[in-house]
């Protein structure tokens, strides 16, 4: 997929964002992966932070091949190396990886930088520093992550509604919170569990879609 330019098309392809499980084997991830796109999943992250750099690059390489069939963003967390290797959308990078400012002067306006926060303060160094997305959370309690500092829905409101960067919202949702939390104005919400756990990634996907355009 190229570079989305435009501001609404980057919101509309962060619509449902999902993030690769740890937890899994990379065949299990792929066929996964695959069944939540043919669902309508418009991003996928690949985030294996315990793997070494070549057992993320093939996973990366296929999940390109993925995206690219289903017009959906390919994301790398943390690595840039790999996310052009691999030849991401983007990357997310994290308040203790490397700068949004320095990661922008690497890869110039070739890719998406996304940023997580947790605060209006940090949404908004996070614009300075010329992040394209913000991934705001975890709005719940999260085994997929011990060290998450939890955002309430207020605060989502606020970053949403004073920073106006398009912004997915993450921790993990479930289908059940899946309209409460859009209606705080996130652009998305960011999934693993809800997903790579299901018993059918298809319908997983499809269920955290009711209620947005791409869903009745």
């Amino acid at each position: 997929m190229l570079r989305l330019s435009h501001d609404t098309r980057l919101r509309q392809a962060l619509t449902l964002y999902l993030i690769t499980d740890e937890r899994l084997d990379q065949a299990s991830i792929l066929d996964r992966v695959e069944q939540a796109l043919a669902g309508g999943v418009t991003a996928v992250q690949l985030r294996r932070k315990q793997e070494e750099a070549r057992q993320q690059i093939e996973l990366g390489r296929q999940l390109r091949s993925l995206t690219r069939r289903y017009q959906a963003l390919y994301i790398v967390n943390d690595r840039i190396d790999i996310a052009q290797i691999t030849e991401a959308d983007g990357v997310h990078l994290g308040q203790d990886d490397i700068c949004c400012r320095e990661a922008r002067h690497i890869l110039g306006d070739s890719m998406f930088i996304g940023i997580s926060c947790h605060s209006v303060e940090e949404a908004w160094q996070a614009k300075k520093d010329g992040a394209d997305y913000l991934g705001v959370g975890s709005v719940n309690p999260t085994k997929t992550k011990a060290n998450a500092i939890y955002t309430p829905l207020k605060e989502v409101q606020r970053i949403v509604q004073q920073v106006q960067l398009p912004t997915v919202a993450i921790g993990g949702i479930q289908s059940a919170q899946a309209r409460s939390i859009r209606q705080t104005g996130v652009d998305g919400i960011a999934v693993v569990s809800a997903i790579m756990q299901a018993d059918s990634s298809y319908k997983a996907a499809q269920e955290l879609l009711v209620g947005t355009p791409f869903m009745p």
